[in-house]
């Protein structure tokens, strides 16, 4: 059964840091493009950032220079570094895997307030 379980999410004051992690299971984990999503309310699921097989990295506009994504294929874990945090980052953050098929996580909630 393939499955991925996000963590790490939680509050945090502005300018704080996270660290989100997604633990994979049922996949071969080392071939897949992995990416972090997020949707905030009532806005449109958007990337954060993926990182491909052979660690090749993108991100978000938004994100760059404080977001840091990176995976760990021994571990089939993806992590997502998240720096220098705003309030408009608030949005729950979801994992994905994807190869010829794409595949979900529940999502993790980040909210980001003083």
């Amino acid at each position: 059964q393939v499955q991925l379980v996000e963590s790490g999410g939680g509050l945090v004051q502005p300018g704080g840091s996270l660290r989100l992690s997604c633990a994979a299971s049922g996949i071969t984990f080392r071939i897949y493009t992995m990416g972090w999503y997020r949707q905030a309310p009532g806005k449109q699921r958007e990337l954060v950032a993926t990182i491909t097989s052979d660690g090749n990295t993108n991100y978000a506009d938004s994100v760059k220079g404080r977001f840091f994504i990176s995976r760990d294929n021994a571990k089939n874990t993806v992590y997502l570094q998240m720096n220098s945090l705003k309030p408009e980052d608030t949005a729950v953050y979801y994992c994905n895997a994807r190869l010829l098929s794409t595949v979900w996580g529940q999502g993790t909630q980040v909210t980001v307030s003083s």
